[in-house]
């Protein structure tokens, strides 16, 4: 049975692909290896920890020997890689961790899967023929929009914070394995993902648990900075057709069409916990605006046309239905505490 290694698959959109994955690919193994740093937690796999085809292995992706190993151990034959430093706060405060896993370890990884697969520039080894490197990566590499226009496959890159830089970089060095070694490879570029599992920091998760405990719901600037918002499920689903679809050596951005500046990302879910948690006067009292973050890129937005029309990808979620099931599982997740 074919062995696909994915990484970081304990955090948030990783631990959403997985269980789909496997459900949708009967006939595949998958390897999750995680450091299990402070946004992956192996509880986000609950539902499968006792699956057939599913194996965890806890390591880090900037551990070489470790990573020739995994490969070795489960005759690794494809690569979906989410592991990254994610957070754009957490760049300003401490860019190093950024360097090191998204770009070292996506390097390690690109390395070793070459070294693995192939004999040589443009020569596969027998049984790696159908082999493929996919690369999750991220619209914030494109830097920021106007009030018009969408991030399109040819945009330029243009990073504005430690984060984004890093990403932007892992995406040259996946590019450059393509040119330079013929090896299979595909990225995708995704917008803001939002649903089940995300860790508790970010911006839907931290307003509908301020508004639970009655603290402050802090929103940055004036709340205009506008996002392009995809249900977790829907790029998963995205991803999976590029695995096994998309061109070699492509690129495809995924986004959810749902542009949504922060003010009104609070303002609903307070309206809507409103609605289904009431309290005494409405969680809006609670919206504060703080000082904004340095570097804040004002919009984002994802023509997605090319996944569309390529490979038959559209999003089922709009924001207004997506953001009613997260806050459903957010609530049922606050309340059991």
């Amino acid at each position: 049975m074919t062995t696909i290694l994915i990484t970081g698959g304990a955090g948030f959109i990783g631990a959403n692909f997985i269980p789909y994955f496997l459900e949708a690919n009967p006939n595949l193994m998958v390897v999750n290896v995680d450091a299990l740093t402070y946004a992956g937690d192996v509880k986000n796999l609950s539902e499968i920890n006792s699956h057939s085809r599913y194996i965890y292995e806890k390591g880090n992706i900037c551990d070489r020997k470790f990573m020739q190993e995994v490969f070795e151990k489960h005759t690794v034959s494809g690569v979906i890689h989410f592991a990254a430093e994610s957070h754009v706060d957490n760049s300003i405060k401490n860019p190093d961790a950024f360097i090191q896993t998204n770009i070292n370890g996506t390097f390690n990884l690109l390395d070793i899967a070459r070294t693995y697969w192939m004999e040589g520039p443009n020569k596969y080894k027998e049984n790696f023929n159908n082999s493929r490197f996919h690369h999750i990566s991220t619209d914030e590499v494109f830097g920021t929009l106007g009030e018009t226009g969408l991030f399109t496959e040819e945009t330029s890159y243009a990073p504005n914070s430690p984060y984004s830089a890093s990403k932007a970089a892992s995406d040259f060095l996946v590019r450059s394995y393509f040119h330079t070694y013929g090896m299979n490879v595909i990225t995708t570029n995704c917008s803001n993902n939002y649903g089940p599992k995300q860790h508790d920091e970010k911006l839907i998760p931290t307003i509908i648990r301020k508004a639970l405990s009655g603290e402050d719901i802090p929103i940055y600037g004036d709340g205009q900075n506008i996002r392009d918002w995809l249900y977790v499920l829907d790029h998963c689903k995205g991803i999976e057709l590029v695995y096994h679809k998309g061109k070699e050596g492509e690129t495809y951005n995924i986004g959810g069409k749902n542009e949504r500046n922060n003010l009104y990302i609070a303002n609903i879910i307070c309206e809507i916990l409103d609605d289904s948690f009431p309290k005494e006067g409405s969680y809006k009292e609670q919206i504060t605006f703080v000082k904004d973050r340095p570097g804040h890129d004002f919009r984002y937005a994802i023509d997605a046309s090319k996944i569309e029309n390529q490979l038959g990808w559209n999003a089922e979620e709009n924001f207004e239905t997506g953001i009613h099931k997260t806050i459903q599982w957010y609530l049922n997740k606050y309340k059991n505490r």
